[in-house]
């Protein structure tokens, strides 16, 4: 089986995650891809294969060579995103791509002109969808660069390598996947998450995270003679978000620059809550962004009173790259695959989390190399097939430098 058919095969479960389950995995779907994975890895007679209670999966592709060779692991998530349906794709190839408006369905065009990241990928076959799904190369792509890598190592002997693990887990997409990832059953020294985009992307920085909930005491008083009586929560909610800066929102940021995000308010007179994401990539001004909604309620309640404002502020993730910058061989080797690959390195930070930031901080280092999807989490979304074999091409080599480690 190639990489395309075996990618192919994967786009026709439907394995959406959803935010607001209390199981996990959080859909009763992604069981049922999660176990025809663990038939397929046994069927190409990897080893240690195993499926546990919360359907995360695990196996191994054995040392080929003696000595202290370091275990490292591949590690992808199954789930796709719960912003667009992954039911009924209907994936299809663009051959030889020339630049041109794609259609996907009647009525449905993916162009150029929109998204120019096509114009990157002239002359390469395409998997794109019929526009009314999205494709799931997030991250069935970097499941399928992983699986075909092992079984092109298990069918190249010639190629020294020592213990690879594989893991591939659920609920990545709703910021659990990593939860309840065995690290100590892994066994690894350090593993690389196969979850990135385009060609090339590497990534070991990414933001630090909190959510922050704020909640508003309002006294509701007949309209008519509510002078000096009446609290309003609805203008709290409002005054609050006007005293947090303007210009760190997402839509105002970019790069490094870190924001406060409003996801959402619900209120009425009585009451209000108002809903807020906090990202940073240093350490220290994400610590000083927690301490500026804290010193909004204290002016607010020394305003209105004690007891009228009140924020539960939850740290989510932190950036990876404290735990990676102590071992940068870990990087140092993706960058000479990448090279002996023919890829150009693009190394950037991520403007979001991955499952790998929580892993490096539970022991495991793992830094995110690219899968090769672009335009994620929507109907326009597509994977070129040469990319695809340029990843698994970056994990075969990387394997391989990794049985010289200790030369």
């Amino acid at each position: 089986m190639d990489i395309t058919e075996r990618f192919l095969n994967y786009t026709k479960f439907d394995t959406q995650s959803a935010e607001d389950s209390d199981t996990v995995p959080s859909t009763p779907k992604q069981v049922i891809f999660a176990e025809y994975l663990k038939k397929e890895l046994e069927s190409e007679g990897f080893s240690d294969v195993e499926m546990d209670d919360k359907a995360y999966i695990y196996a191994t592709l054995k040392a080929n060579i003696k000595g202290k060779i370091p275990t490292i692991g591949f590690i992808s998530h199954y789930d796709t995103s719960p912003d667009c349906s992954g039911a009924n794709i209907q994936a299809h190839i663009v051959k030889n791509y020339d630049g041109s408006d794609i259609l996907l369905s009647e009525g449905i065009i993916s162009s150029p002109k929109k998204f120019p990241e096509l114009l990157q990928h002239i002359g390469e076959d395409l998997i794109v969808t019929d526009g009314h799904t999205l494709l799931g190369a997030d991250d069935k792509a970097g499941i399928a660069e992983i699986v075909q890598a092992m079984c092109w190592l298990r069918d190249h002997p010639e190629v020294k390598h020592g213990d690879i693990r594989i893991a591939f887990n659920p609920d990545e997409e709703i910021g659990m996947g990593a939860h309840h990832f065995n690290v100590e059953k892994f066994g690894c020294e350090w593993a690389y998450t196969m979850d990135g985009g385009d060609v090339g992307e590497l990534e070991f920085e990414n933001f630090n995270a909190a959510s922050a909930k704020i909640y508003m005491k309002g006294m509701s008083v007949h309209p008519g003679y509510a002078k000096g009586k009446m609290v309003n929560a609805n203008m709290l909610a409002t005054e609050f978000a006007q005293m947090l800066p303007a210009d760190e929102r997402p839509e105002t940021t970019e790069g490094y620059q870190g924001f406060f995000h409003l996801l959402g308010i619900e209120s009425n007179v009585e009451s209000a809550k108002l809903s807020y994401i906090i990202r940073d990539h240093d350490r220290s001004k994400f610590e000083d962004r927690k301490r500026l909604i804290q010193k909004c309620v204290m002016q607010m309640n020394e305003q209105y009173g004690e007891g009228t404002v009140r924020a539960e502020v939850k740290d989510q993730y932190y950036n990876m790259k404290e735990k990676i910058d102590p071992q940068m061989h870990v990087i140092d080797l993706v960058l000479h695959a990448m090279q002996d690959c023919g890829v150009a390195p693009k190394v950037k930070p991520i403007r979001g989390g991955t499952d790998g930031a929580q892993l490096s901080f539970k022991g495991l280092p793992c830094p995110n190399i690219f899968a090769g999807g672009v335009n994620f989490h929507g109907p326009y979304e597509f994977v070129s097939i040469q990319s695809m074999e340029k990843a698994m091409r970056v994990i075969v080599r990387i394997c391989e430098l990794t049985a010289g480690f200790n030369d």
